[in-house]
């Protein structure tokens, strides 16, 4: 202490080394998050497996194949496969080197984000199936008219792909393939997802047994309740797609509700769940595609996101099969090639029409991701 009673001023050199002390933590700080965030984007993105050979097969096909009509819109092709093969998955039934698929859809999505559109196709429905190359080199299969899931059992994702082409004259811009135990983790992530149930169900098949009431589903009785077909209301595929519909628009109204996707915390288990879970072409193999992918979709409308079903009838020759109900069928395909609203209503309708803008609106069967699976 000084003669006059005050603190003595500290050194020249202890006054410059502080602010360099703090520097250099503010730095490690930093560097520290820095790190810590790459470390997790890129455990993210080795997650995700990329689809070459799918890549590969189309590029033959390029010059036969629909091109995109309006800049910006998408279409992806989202295929969940019952390999037997895959982790996890062998309880389901005994691996027979092929995979199936229950349930394809198109889903739309409007330039400038102002909609998006699923179109679930039918695993029934009769289709024009062109000439494909077997997966991993087992030759070739000739074209027919097939069921529809018979492209993917036996041509895989290119075949199911330029089979949805030929059907809708619509350019598929990118696929993505969900299997069974990615589904399960995915629900999961998100906390379950709430359904109603008027009467219980026990299905051996399905591994599920629930209570009537309103309940919130998990992984394995999600999966279960998603793939169940004949202990569940009359036992069709046409109720099983409608089943399927209203779990995922419910799923993607609590995504949003729940703040997931402006919520890091949140946010993290649910991209884990999703990119282990799937497989994909290389335009949508890294997380910044997947990111840059639902970015634009965040900020849609929940109204805004419809659930349908291609517009079909039984099969005139087998009532178990399907056929396209017309011109129904390529007015639905129009609008979305030409990137127009769909509107979509909880019954068939047969009032047709275009509106004064010349945007087709007729109104399809199928929900909405607004509307509540229990209400």
């Amino acid at each position: 202490m000084t003669t006059d009673g005050q603190e003595p001023a500290p050194a020249p050199g202890r006054r410059r080394r502080w602010p360099r002390v703090v520097a250099l933590g503010a730095t490690l700080l930093v560097l520290s998050v820095a790190g810590t965030g790459w470390w997790f984007y890129e455990r993210l993105d080795r997650n995700i497996r990329t689809d070459t050979r799918t890549a590969d097969e189309l590029r033959k096909y390029e010059a036969e194949r629909p091109v995109s009509v309006v800049r910006d819109a998408q279409n992806i092709l989202v295929i969940g496969s019952d390999n037997r093969g895959g982790k996890g998955n062998g309880k389901y039934g005994k691996d027979t080197g092929t995979q199936r698929s229950d349930t394809t859809i198109l889903l739309h999505l409007q330039a400038g984000s102002k909609s998006a559109t699923a179109v679930s196709i039918p695993r029934d429905l009769m289709v024009d199936v062109p000439d494909c190359d077997r997966p991993n080199g087992g030759g070739r299969l000739a074209a027919r008219f097939a069921q529809f899931n018979w492209a993917f059992e036996f041509g895989g994702a290119a075949c199911t792909i330029r089979t949805v082409e030929k059907l809708t004259g619509i350019r598929v811009d990118h696929h993505v393939i969900v299997d069974f135990s990615g589904f399960k983790k995915l629900v999961n992530a998100v906390g379950g997802v709430e359904v109603c149930l008027t009467e219980p169900v026990d299905d051996d098949d399905a591994h599920l047994r629930l209570p009537s009431g309103r309940q919130v589903l998990h992984g394995e009785k999600a999966l279960g309740y998603v793939r169940a077909r004949y202990s569940i209301g009359n036992g069709s595929d046409t109720e099983r797609i409608a089943r399927q519909q209203e779990f995922l628009s419910s799923l993607v109204k609590k995504v949003q509700s729940n703040g997931v996707l402006l919520n890091p915390a949140k946010l993290y288990p649910v991209l884990s769940a999703a990119t282990s879970a799937l497989t994909t072409d290389p335009g949508l193999d890294t997380l910044k595609d997947l990111y840059g992918l639902v970015r634009g979709v965040r900020d849609i409308p929940r109204d805004k996101i419809r659930f349908l079903t291609i517009p079909r009838q039984p099969y005139t020759y087998n009532k178990n099969r399907d056929e396209l109900v017309q011109p129904d069928a390529d007015r639905l395909f129009k609008q979305l090639r030409l990137d127009r609203p769909v509107s979509v209503t909880r019954a068939v309708t047969a009032a047709h029409g275009e509106d004064p803008k010349g945007a087709d609106r007729t109104p399809y069967q199928g929900t909405t991701a607004a509307r509540d699976i229990c209400e």
